[in-house]
């Protein structure tokens, strides 16, 4: 098949938004000639990529709206408005080369956000939109753990969700898509109700078989203190507040809680460890270089991933392809990542229940070594059965071929 697929973000070796449409280029490219959309800040590391791995049918076109090249990732305001307005240009980009390739298929990818539209579906081609995300929202009763910027960044990110769902664009978007893949029950939901007919779950995230084949060799720890890690900034919807607290309170004296990363709540986060009596227990390693991270994680025995509202916890495949448990909230992508039998999920209802059900979980697992070390090869299994690129490669393949038969 011939296939065009949308990627605002795109760039070899990284995780996040960008790593979402590099690999999902690289995926849907291992079956079908494939034509790349994405911006010109990603041209060098993509052309760099290409010539050490040659991919023959795979295609980038770079562009910009109104040549505004800069790097808005860490400008809000900024990259909402560069980001629509590609979409706009995408739309006029697209259509001379459909006009002279004639795809057979479109397929938007990045950003994997569900409220802002993508013009491609204005093509007379079927369109896939996503897996898109964001539908999920934390819980009412955390927000009073939040400090005055978390809760103003809670709210703007829910106004600015409810003013894209009434964006006329959106709807359509969600209306001209043949199949709509939400990362979360939450967001499917979402989708339904912006009138897409044909919606599904699936996770927008995976791991490439090198990076599992490393993750592998994440021998456990032995002979060492009982060491749970967190890896993620630290913001107020990451919830490392709620762990902490669950650590206190699962008094484990002999235990450590290391935090990997850094953000707006570091400060709250060290003050919070030293008001409950275990700063001593409690480490904060800041931003660290991937190898070094892998280093942390090695020396650690269980995941902990409390996030309010993540649409898909990168770092809990990471932990689960280590052969660590997991222990996460019962919300957003995390919950789909994390079964019974790879880890521990906790109810999440309020912030008192969360954090009981988080120092449980714990206990639980410092308990138990022959547990951790089942729930750990569990979720390695289950890494490799479902998150592998190359086995998504496979889906997507699949449901191509089902949504062109239809």
């Amino acid at each position: 098949m011939k296939i065009l697929v949308s990627a605002y973000t795109c760039e070899p070796g990284c995780g996040s938004e960008e790593g979402v449409g590099w690999n999902m280029a690289l995926a849907v490219a291992k079956y079908h000639e494939t034509w790349v959309l994405t911006r010109t800040i990603f041209r060098d590391p993509i052309e760099a990529e290409l010539i050490r791995h040659p991919v023959p049918n795979l295609h980038f076109i770079y562009f910009d709206p109104l040549n505004w090249t800069e790097d808005w990732r860490n400008k809000q305001g900024a990259v909402q408005l560069h980001y629509y307005l590609w979409q706009i240009q995408a739309y006029f980009v697209a259509r001379p080369l459909y006009q002279q390739i004639g795809f057979d298929l479109v397929h938007h990818v990045t950003y994997v956000k569900f409220w802002s539209p993508s013009f491609l579906s204005l093509l007379p081609v079927p369109f896939i939109w996503g897996p898109v995300g964001g539908g999920e929202q934390a819980p009412k009763p955390f927000w009073s753990d939040f400090s005055l910027r978390g809760k103003v960044y809670e709210t703007l990110r829910d106004l600015a969700q409810r003013l894209g769902e009434q964006d006329p664009f959106t709807r359509i978007t969600a209306q001209r898509s043949v199949l709509a893949q939400g990362t979360t029950e939450e967001t499917a939901q979402r989708l339904f109700k912006l009138g897409a007919k044909n919606v599904g779950v699936l996770s927008q995230i995976g791991l490439s078989q090198s990076e599992i084949a490393s993750l592998e060799q994440c021998a456990m720890a032995e002979n060492s203190p009982l060491r749970f890690i967190s890896m993620g900034r630290l913001l107020h919807w990451k919830g490392y507040h709620l762990a902490v607290r669950a650590f206190a309170r699962a008094d484990l004296s002999d235990a450590e809680y290391w935090l990997l990363g850094d953000g707006a709540e570091r400060q709250r986060l060290q003050a919070l460890a030293e008001e409950l009596g275990v700063a001593s227990q409690v480490k904060f390693w800041g931003n660290l270089p991937r190898e070094q991270s892998m280093d942390r994680l090695e020396e650690c025995h269980v995941l902990v991933h409390p996030s309010l509202h993540d649409s898909g916890g990168l770092t809990c495949l990471e932990g689960m392809a280590a052969g660590r448990p997991v222990i996460c909230l019962d919300l957003g992508g995390p919950a789909t990542q994390v079964t019974a039998e790879t880890g521990i999920k906790v109810s999440a209802s309020d912030p008192e229940q969360a954090v009981q059900g988080l120092a449980e979980a714990m206990i639980r697992l410092a308990g138990d070594p022959e547990l951790r070390v089942r729930l750990g090869q569990a979720g390695q299994k289950r890494v490799k059965a479902i998150y592998d690129w190359q086995v998504k490669a496979e889906v997507w393949h699949q449901i191509y071929q089902e949504v062109l038969q239809d």
